[in-house]
C-alpha cells in the first residue's frame, strides 16, 4: 500500500503539467497573468476563499484521519516520506542494504567505493533537479520552461526555485530524512493530541 501510495503520489506531481487541456497547459499557476487553471477551471485572486476553505477541509480531514487510524498522513502521503522512499531507494540500488552500507562505509577509499558513492550522489542530485524543474513548470509553462533549460535561457526566479527547491529535495530527503519529523515538522508536535484508545498505532511489545 505504502509503495502504490508514493508512486501514485509521484506520478501525479510528474505527470500533472505535461497534461494539455482545451490547448493549454491543465494544472498551471500563472503568477503573473494572475491566473490559476485546475483543467476546466479558471481561478483570479479574487476566488483565493476557495483556497481558504479547501485548506480548512483538509486540516479537518487530518485531523479525522489521524483519530482513527494513526499516523496514515507521515507513513503514506506526507511529502517527506515520499520523497525519502524514493532516496532510499537509490541509496540501497547503489551501495546495498544497510549492513552492506555499513561496511562501505567504513571501508578504505577504492576505485569500487568511490564508484558507488559517485553513483548514488549522481542519482540524488539528478532527481532533485528534476524535482526542482518541475515544481517550477506548475508556475511557468513546462515545455516553455524545457526549452529555456536546454537554450540556457533561463530567468533568474525560475533558475533560484528550480535550484531551491532541488536543493531542499537533496538535503532533507537524502540527509535530513527522520530529522525533519522530529525537530521541523509541526504535525508531530501536536499529533499525540489526536490519538485515542481506539487509534491504531504502531508501538513496541517490550515482553
Amino acid at each position: 500500500l505504502r509503495t502504490a501510495a508514493i508512486l501514485t503520489l509521484l506520478g501525479l506531481f510528474y505527470v500533472v503539467p505535461w497534461i494539455e487541456w482545451s490547448g493549454r497547459q491543465a494544472v498551471l499557476f500563472d503568477l503573473p497573468a494572475r491566473r490559476f487553471y485546475i483543467f476546466g477551471l479558471t481561478f483570479f485572486p479574487q476566488d483565493f476563499f476557495f483556497l481558504t476553505w479547501l485548506l480548512i477541509i483538509a486540516a479537518l480531514s487530518l485531523f479525522f484521519f489521524t483519530a482513527v487510524a494513526g499516523r496514515l498522513w507521515c507513513g503514506f502521503a506526507c511529502p517527506q516520506t515520499v520523497w525519502t522512499e524514493v532516496f532510499v531507494w537509490m541509496e540501497r540500488l547503489t551501495e546495498g542494504n544497510r549492513s552492506q552500507r555499513m561496511k562501505l562505509d567504513k571501508a578504505p577509499w577504492s576505485l569500487h567505493k568511490l564508484g558507488r558513492k559517485s553513483a548514488k550522489q549522481v542519482l540524488w542530485v539528478s532527481f532533485a533537479m528534476f524535482t526542482g524543474f518541475t515544481f517550477v513548470g506548475f508556475f511557468s509553462p513546462i515545455r516553455e520552461l524545457v526549452t529555456s533549460v536546454f537554450a540556457l535561457a533561463l530567468g533568474p526566479w525560475e533558475t533560484f526555485w528550480i535550484l531551491f527547491y532541488g536543493f531542499a529535495t537533496y538535503g532533507n530527503a537524502g540527509y535530513l530524512r527522520e530529522q525533519v519529523c522530529k525537530y521541523m515538522c509541526p504535525y508531530a508536535r501536536f499529533q499525540s493530541a489526536m490519538f485515542d484508545k481506539q487509534t491504531l498505532i504502531i508501538s513496541y511489545d517490550i515482553a
